[in-house]
């Protein structure tokens, strides 16, 4: 039996700085082909090689992944500034009109740290571009030094509107998290609603209001040990499942031999 296609939304990236590529962490395929049981497929996020019709229609479902690139600011009418950080344009221009089309569709995604971004972006929302500096507000940045193990361990806890879609999820109001970013939510997009929150009120999981479709992103990076987190595999397990169900419904009827 054919599994169903997740797009994983790629960065660009330098070998050695120097030799140009597209990216994505293989933790991310790992989550996606053994939790949400899809065939993980890495997409080269620049509109010279792709577009969001030929992407959706090749598609089931789709992965905004974190990323070192932060989403330009322009994208949400504000200059740019050193606090911004990196780009990736190229990326900008798939990911955003990319994620408006999902939630139309209703074909499901899951945002993940800049992909959980660039879903409120999309949605006409806006971001700080340095969330430790904003009085009360935690260091929620990957620690600099120190093992993977170390720079994913569980960090804060995410409090969860009782009864909300995360809580029901996940069975819990309240979870223990990973944290390793710089940016967060300044204002929620359009029907982007927050149904998760860090101990500071730092935004942590958002779903589009109304939407059809599995629109789930979180801020933190359940891809981290997706089969064992008791946190993660939930959320990776609910994504398959609609990832599947998509598929399901767009499978063309078996042809049907006449005798």
């Amino acid at each position: 039996m054919t599994r169903p296609i997740v797009g994983i939304i790629g960065n660009h990236h330098l070998i050695n700085d120097q030799y140009p590529a597209h990216a994505g962490g293989s933790m991310n395929s790992e989550a996606v082909a053994e939790v949400s049981g899809a065939m993980p497929l890495l997409i080269p996020a620049d509109p010279r090689f792709v577009s969001v019709d030929e992407l959706m229609e090749a598609c089931d479902g789709f992965l905004f992944t974190g990323g070192r690139p932060n989403v330009h600011p322009e994208e949400y009418g504000e200059a740019a500034t050193e606090a911004h950080g990196a780009f990736d344009r190229a990326r900008d221009s798939v990911a955003l009109p990319l994620i408006r089309a999902c939630v139309e569709q209703g074909q499901p995604f899951l945002g993940i740290c800049r992909g959980f971004q660039e879903v409120n972006v999309a949605m006409g929302g806006t971001l700080y571009p340095e969330i430790r500096d904003l009085p009360g507000r935690m260091n929620h940045r990957m620690p600099p030094d120190g093992t993977l193990e170390e720079k994913f361990a569980l960090r804060h806890k995410v409090s969860f509107t009782p009864g909300g879609v995360f809580a029901r999820l996940m069975g819990a109001d309240e979870v223990l998290t990973n944290t390793l970013h710089g940016q967060g939510i300044k204002r929620p997009g359009k029907r982007v609603v927050v149904d998760g929150t860090a101990p500071d009120g730092t935004p942590e999981a958002i779903y589009i209001d109304g939407a059809p479709g599995f629109t789930l992103s979180v801020q933190w990076h359940p891809e981290w040990r997706a089969a064992t987190d008791p946190v993660s595999r939930p959320l990776f397990q609910a994504f398959g499942q609609a990832v599947a169900a998509w598929a399901a419904e767009r499978a063309p009827a078996p042809v049907r031999k006449i005798a």
